[in-house]
């Protein structure tokens, strides 16, 4: 296994565990806490999502979802992140996001591992939500924000949508990122690359499109491939299917994470090891990938 990891696909709000949950509201019981984080379906997964959402309600329970995802992450040898924070909905429950952006930013500053933040929006939500995450994303490039992101449905938020956000964050020194083709087929990642996504998110549905994963291949755009999320959710019907190992052999670059630990009970030492010993993938070169696709290493 591989001594140093960098992490470039998870979601803070996805990485939140019981203990963590029980501390930020104490009346909660552990059995609550596992019904809630217990996901067959992607339909159970975003109900369990806004559920954990809903238990943030102030900036300092951010930040200390913040401080235990870098304690643990820092205990699996991983010395880069790159944390998600689902800005989007920090809007919608009408909360002050410079405070919660403000309180992350600076509990991931006092930990070793070198940190960025993604600034997330709702791809449902449509274009003008999308771009006041992005404003916001750009007003805190000098404080870790070095990219900006769109996830949540992709059929009833398509890329396109989202083209003229995704350009005025790229003109101010953003990087791109976009969920695709993990509910939805191949035309969603086309989509997405058609906006100019640098990395994609999932992306495990270019498999089913061989000129689509001569383009990844050609382009160099790295699929950030999440094994045991894609279970959980349904997004492939079991392990065995996954498509990763597909992925690898048509040259498709791919980096290795955990995308919403505390909901698809894994680790990021976890998913290296489904991919080295389930799919015979080098865990070594697809270590080094998490480095080489990392946004801060593309500057």
């Amino acid at each position: 296994m591989p001594d140093k990891k960098a992490e470039l696909h998870v979601h803070l709000e996805g990485s939140i565990a019981p203990e963590t949950l029980m501390a930020i509201d104490p009346s909660l019981t552990r059995e609550e806490i596992e019904s809630n984080l217990t996901c067959t379906s992607f339909a159970q997964f975003l109900q369990g999502y806004i559920w954990v959402n809903k238990k943030l309600e102030r900036p300092e329970h951010y930040a200390l979802a913040t401080r235990h995802l870098l304690e643990s992450l820092a205990s699996q040898g991983v010395t880069y992140a790159e944390i998600t924070l689902s800005a989007g909905v920090v809007l919608w429950k009408q909360q002050d996001l410079a405070a919660v952006y403000e309180a992350v930013w600076r509990e991931s500053q006092r930990s070793a591992i070198q940190t960025f933040w993604i600034l997330d929006a709702i791809r449902q939500f449509g274009p003008e939500k999308g771009m006041a995450v992005a404003e916001f994303a750009v007003s805190r490039r000098d404080q870790g924000t070095i990219a900006y992101g769109i996830g949540g449905d992709e059929v009833r938020g398509p890329a396109h949508w989202f083209r003229d956000v995704f350009a005025y964050a790229r003109d101010n020194g953003l990087r791109l990122v976009c969920h695709a083709g993990e509910t939805a087929g191949p035309e969603s990642i086309w989509g997405a690359l058609a906006i100019g996504a640098e990395r994609i998110g999932h992306g495990i549905a270019a498999a089913q499109d061989p000129a689509l994963m001569a383009q990844l291949r050609d382009d160099n755009i790295p699929l950030e491939v999440c094994i045991s999320s894609n279970v959980c959710t349904g997004a492939v019907a079991s392990l065995e299917e996954h498509p990763v190992r597909a992925l690898y052999d048509a040259g498709v670059p791919i980096t290795i994470n955990t995308d919403d630990p505390a909901f698809f009970r894994t680790t990021l030492t976890r998913e290296y090891e489904l991919a080295e010993k389930t799919f015979g993938l080098p865990a070594g070169e697809l270590a080094a990938n998490g480095f080489q696709y990392a946004f801060q290493a593309r500057e």
